[in-house]
């Protein structure tokens, strides 16, 4: 009996962030549908997905690929699926190939592995698929994403050398204790500013994906487009399986 009451908090946990995010974009300015709430179902089960796909959400996150490739099969057809943890190349293909609803790869952080996603996308016969270009904005090596000093360049290649990407814009995911987020979000502003004087594109045609359950609002007050909500909405994360090698 326990399962239903904590899938009804998780499309209740929903609305509130939604709620919440709507609210954010008010406060500076900006019109609620400027900001995408990715739902991030990291560890969690199909049946706890549908519950919140129940209430109308449609986006959702995943940031292994095993995991990813397992359930969206076993789910509706229409939900935008956006791929958000660190991609190996050799998991490009299985990625690709087994979720065709696959809306966005939200880290591409160089270009050995944007190559791998522009040649795969061809060889499958996909519609050109959107990506983000992953900053490391606090300076951790333990995080993954470009140099700030690179973005532009990466992001030309994308836009030049990947016919079969579209670049969307940038993301980072800040520091894990987020004693520097202002900063980090600041940092990936300033890239999108960089990146758009250096290759013509208007900045509202640039995301910004920075904000997870901590620190959405203040990301959506600072630009943020796209903020990706794991725990708020679906409670803490239960890891099983020690190593996905992933």
């Amino acid at each position: 009996m326990s399962a239903p009451a904590t899938e009804g908090a998780a499309a209740t946990a929903l609305r509130s962030v939604l709620t919440r995010a709507q609210q954010a974009a008010e406060r500076c300015g900006r019109s609620p549908e400027q900001v995408r709430v990715v739902a991030v179902s990291k560890t969690k089960t199909v049946s706890l997905i549908r519950q919140v796909y129940d209430v109308g959400h449609r986006c959702f996150g995943e940031n292994y690929v095993q995991e990813i490739v397992e359930k969206a099969p076993q789910l509706p057809s229409d939900i935008e699926w956006h791929f958000i943890g660190n991609l190996q190349s050799n998991k490009v293909k299985s990625l690709l190939a087994g979720v065709p609803n696959l809306d966005m790869v939200e880290s591409v952080d160089d270009e050995k592995i944007a190559n791998h996603l522009d040649r795969m996308v061809a060889s499958l016969g996909r519609k050109p698929l959107k990506v983000l270009v992953q900053v490391n904005t606090s300076g951790e090596e333990s995080k993954f994403g470009v140099d700030p000093s690179y973005c532009v360049q990466l992001v030309k290649h994308v836009k030049l050398g990947c016919p079969n990407l579209i670049f969307a814009g940038l993301m980072t995911i800040g520091m894990l204790d987020y004693s520097s987020t202002p900063e980090n979000f600041e940092t990936l502003s300033n890239c999108r500013t960089e990146v758009c004087k250096e290759l013509g594109i208007p900045e509202e045609q640039c995301e910004l994906s920075m904000g997870m359950s901590a620190d959405f609002e203040q990301a959506i007050e600072m630009g943020s487009t796209n903020v990706r909500i794991g725990s708020t909405i679906f409670g803490a994360r239960e890891y099983l399986k020690k190593d996905k090698s992933q």
